[in-house]
């Protein structure tokens, strides 16, 4: 940690919402806001910024440390036994009690030197005291996160005995603690960060001693912070205050939601509380309010499925059906095929549980299972309003299976999910529920599951051979699929750089398997054959499955073998 440059001009530094400003963190009417809030509350205009949600606390810290020429102290870089701070505050000659009111840390490194992190290094009287303590000391400010110097106030708090107080039971304490500053502000950072780094959840979890906050980045779970139990109560209690939820009920689930404006955009959070055995796990899925614009061309298929999927979609009639679990793009691919068919010329109409994202020029019917207003009940209303094409969210039961099925033999086309993990093995489900081996096969265009891997970060991956067994697979790939598999093999692995969090990786594209139901495979869906001998049928119309799908991937750089071996499975193919 290096002190300042120090000099004799007299520097004007641009405000910190000018430096905002600038780097278009912020808009002018979130400045007005926070200048507002600032005008009638007082307090420094970054955490005002932060508070309201507009913008994160990494943010204002960089804008800040370039401003003021002070460098940025992350946890890591601080002493982690508490006695460091502890033997520090004392020779200062101040009762530890006061800096940690000050929510203000000071150590003395090997150097001599005293360094010194706070919520708010500029205030006067923080710095005259330092000053007066340390005469002889040379004195290094820093910036740092509120979450790190909590926890290391937290850890001082600990090691002077304060073991603190039960506010579990209190519920007037636990609404005062959700308005305080600190937590509101660590609430709001949380949320500004996670929809910076294009997060899709948070998660906050907490243990036996410590709670973790973790963010869903590119459908893989990234802690983020680590904080003491003792902060738990009031953060959770944050989250149900703004969502609306029941803060004093901790022995029920409890489902809730928030519309925010965060770093600049409209957000829509659905909030879920479960009880555990340490407390209420909370996760908080992140939706964007704005019209996000989908194309088929963009989510991962190749060119061939991308052909014969436009012309499927296309036809006037039958079902289309996109198969995978939960967080596979299964919703995403089918908003990017109404997208592509809308043309003014149809009348196209969702029934989804939730609509997560607004299509303009479609009619889209949220589902209300609290009051009986099912997707069953829901498409038979939908019917009556003279539909050319219908997207189903989800075929979950037996009477929506029948509605869509008899939607698609009267001259609608239908999109719909299912939760299988094959394409094949959507015919048996279907049969399964009920529906007629006869109507599964007449009315079923094609069936298409899908997995999400993550794209290689292109700053940092690196060039890597894979083991003989995947090399041996994608020769054989070349053979079936020479258009695809042109050139050299471009294979590469993960390695990590501040770019992408220094995980190797940054956003996702598709994998799909993707079965075309010609008059022969149709004949073995009538007669119940077996998923094998399908898949012999299905090849003869480009089938290939998950992990092939990948391996072409892989082979064109987009991703790794590593990666592709980890969502689709090994099946025989190991790596390196």
């Amino acid at each position: 940690m290096n002190a300042p440059a120090k000099t004799t001009e007299t520097i004007v530094h641009p405000t910190i919402g000018q430096l905002l400003l600038k780097r278009g963190l912020i808009n002018d009417v979130d400045l007005s806001k926070a200048l507002t809030f600032q005008e009638t509350l007082g307090g420094r205009l970054g955490a005002i910024l932060i508070r309201i949600g507009s913008v994160s606390e990494d943010n204002v810290l960089e804008a800040l440390s370039l401003q003021l020429g002070l460098e940025i102290v992350t946890s890591e870089h601080m002493p982690q036994d508490p006695v460091i701070f502890i033997e520090a505050m004392k020779l200062s000659g101040i009762e530890a009690e006061w800096w940690v009111d000050q929510g203000a840390i000071i150590w003395m490194p090997d150097d001599g030197s005293v360094c010194c992190v706070s919520r708010d290094p500029l205030l006067p009287s923080l710095q005259e005291v330092v000053s007066d303590a340390f005469q002889e000391k040379h004195i290094i400010w820093g910036l740092a996160r509120n979450r790190d110097i909590d926890l290391m106030l937290d850890l001082v708090r600990r090691a002077l005995a304060d073991d603190g107080r039960d506010i579990t039971g209190d519920v007037a304490l636990l609404r005062e603690l959700a308005e305080e500053a600190p937590v509101v502000e660590l609430v709001s950072n949380a949320l500004a960060q996670a929809v910076n780094e294009g997060a899709s959840d948070i998660h906050v979890e907490p243990r036996e001693h410590e709670f973790d906050i973790r963010y869903r980045i590119d459908g893989v779970l990234q802690n983020r912070v680590t904080l003491p139990r003792s902060r738990f109560d009031a953060v959770a209690s944050r989250i149900k205050l703004i969502s609306g939820l029941d803060i004093a009920e901790r022995r029920l689930p409890q489902d809730g939601r928030i519309g925010l404006r965060i770093s600049g955009k409209d957000l829509d959070v659905r909030v879920s509380c479960l009880p555990g055995v340490w407390g209420e796990s909370i996760v908080m899925r992140l939706l964007l309010k704005e019209h996000k614009q989908f194309s088929l061309a963009k989510i991962g298929m190749a060119a061939d499925q991308l052909a014969h999927f436009e012309v499927l979609a296309n036809e006037p009639y039958g079902i289309i059906l996109v198969t995978g679990p939960t967080g596979s793009g299964k919703s995403t691919t089918l908003k990017a095929t109404l997208e592509a068919i809308k043309d003014g010329k149809r009348k196209i109409i969702t029934v989804e549980d939730p609509v997560e994202y607004n299509i303009p020029g479609v009619t889209q019917v949220q589902t209300k299972a609290e009051i009986g207003y099912t997707f069953a009940r829901a498409l038979r209303s939908i019917l009556r309003q003279d539909p050319d094409t219908i997207m189903i969210g989800e075929i979950r039961d037996a009477e929506t299976a029948q509605i869509a099925v008899q939607a698609s033999l009267t001259g609608h086309m239908v999109f719909s999910t299912l939760h299988t993990n094959d394409a094949l093995t959507a015919f048996t489900r279907l049969i399964d529920m009920g529906v007629e081996p006869f109507l599964v096969a007449s009315s079923v265009r094609a069936v298409m599951a899908q997995r999400l891997v993550r794209q290689l970060c292109p700053h940092c991956r690196a060039p890597h051979e894979p083991s003989a067994n995947v090399v041996q697979k994608c020769m054989d790939l070349q053979k079936l699929f020479p258009t695809l598999l042109t050139g050299s093999p471009q294979w590469f692995s993960a390695k990590g750089c501040k770019q992408c969090q220094h995980t190797g990786y940054r956003g996702r594209l598709g994998i799909y398997e993707m079965a075309i139901v010609t008059n022969e495979l149709a004949d073995m869906v009538l007669h119940q054959r077996t998923i094998p001998d399908m898949v012999l049928v299905a090849r003869k119309s480009g089938y290939r499955d998950l992990l092939e799908d990948g391996l072409i991937k892989a082979w064109q750089g987009a991703t790794s073998v590593e990666e592709v071996l980890r969502v689709a499975g090994q099946t025989g193919v190991e790596s390196d």
